[in-house]
C-alpha cells in the first residue's frame, strides 16, 4: 500500500480527490490537512509515501510548504492554476494535475509514482554492489539528444534534479539526463557525494567556502561560484562528516 496524504483548504476538492482515490487499491489514505501548518505538524508523526498537494492555500501556499519540511516524499500538485507547472516540477514533483482532475490524468500520475517507489524499494534491498555504487574514479556515459560524453565522477561538481531529469555539471557542460535524484542519489558514494537538499547533489571535493545560513543551514559555496543551499537536517550530517 502507498501511504498518502492529502492538503488542499478546500473540503470538497479533498472529498473529490478521496473518491476518485478509491479506485486504486494500493492507495492508502492516512491523512487529510486544510493547510500548510497543520500539514508540517501532523508530519512529525507521519511517513507518507505520497502527497497530493495544492499550491494556493491561507497561510504557506504549496511550495512554501515544501521549504518547510525536512523530508518530502513523492509529490503530485494538484491545483485551478496552470502557470505554477514549471515551478512546480523544479522542486521535483513526479505530476501537475488541475482541477478538476481527470481519471485519465489521475491514472498517469499514480503510475509514475509506482514505478518510483518500486525502483527505491528495489535498491534499498540490494546490496551495495548489486546496486553498484558509483566511487569518484568512476567513469560513466552521459547523453543528452545527440551529445555524448564519457566521464569521470570526479569532474562531477553537481546534480540537480529538474523535475523527472537531473542536470549534470561537469567541466564547461551541463546536460540533462532521464534519472530520478532519489535513485542517482543511492547509487553515487556518500565518500564523495553530499545530498544538500530536495534538489541537489554535491561533489564534496567540490566545496570550496562554507557559510552558516538562515535556520541552522549552511550554504555552501562550490570552487565555480555555485552556491547550494543546505537544509538544517543535512546541515549536521555536513558537518559530522567533514569534522575531525
Amino acid at each position: 500500500m502507498i501511504k498518502t496524504i492529502i492538503i488542499d483548504d478546500e473540503r470538497l476538492a479533498r472529498q473529490e480527490l478521496k473518491s476518485l482515490l478509491k479506485d486504486f487499491s494500493d492507495i492508502e489514505i492516512i491523512a487529510e490537512f486544510g493547510n500548510a501548518d497543520e500539514a508540517i505538524e501532523g508530519l512529525k508523526n507521519l511517513e507518507p509515501e505520497l502527497i497530493f498537494l495544492d499550491i494556493q492555500m491561507p497561510g504557506k501556499d504549496g511550495f512554501q510548504f515544501l521549504e518547510s519540511v525536512e523530508k518530502v516524499p513523492n509529490v503530485v500538485f494538484v491545483t485551478a492554476y496552470d502557470e505554477y507547472a514549471l515551478k512546480a516540477f523544479e522542486v521535483s514533483a513526479m505530476d501537475y494535475l488541475l482541477k478538476p482532475v481527470e481519471e485519465n490524468r489521475l491514472k498517469e500520475a499514480v503510475e509514475k509514482v509506482r514505478e518510483e517507489i518500486a525502483m527505491e524499494k528495489e535498491l534499498e534491498k540490494a546490496s551495495p554492489d548489486e546496486r553498484g555504487v558509483l566511487e569518484d574514479t568512476d567513469q560513466v556515459f552521459i547523453k543528452d539528444g545527440e551529445k555524448c560524453w564519457f566521464v569521470t565522477l570526479k569532474d562531477v561538481r553537481l546534480f540537480e534534479s529538474e523535475g523527472n531529469y537531473v542536470r549534470v555539471y561537469f567541466e564547461g557542460f551541463k546536460p540533462l539526463i532521464l534519472k530520478s535524484l532519489n535513485n542517482l542519489d543511492k547509487r553515487l558514494s556518500d565518500k564523495a557525494f553530499f545530498r544538500a537538499n530536495r534538489k541537489h547533489i554535491i561533489n564534496i571535493k567540490w566545496i570550496d567556502t562554507v557559510e552558516s545560513w538562515f535556520n541552522g543551514g549552511l550554504l555552501v559555496n562550490l570552487k565555480d561560484g555555485k552556491a547550494i543551499e543546505i537544509s538544517r537536517r543535512q546541515a549536521v550530517k555536513l558537518k559530522e562528516r567533514m569534522s575531525l
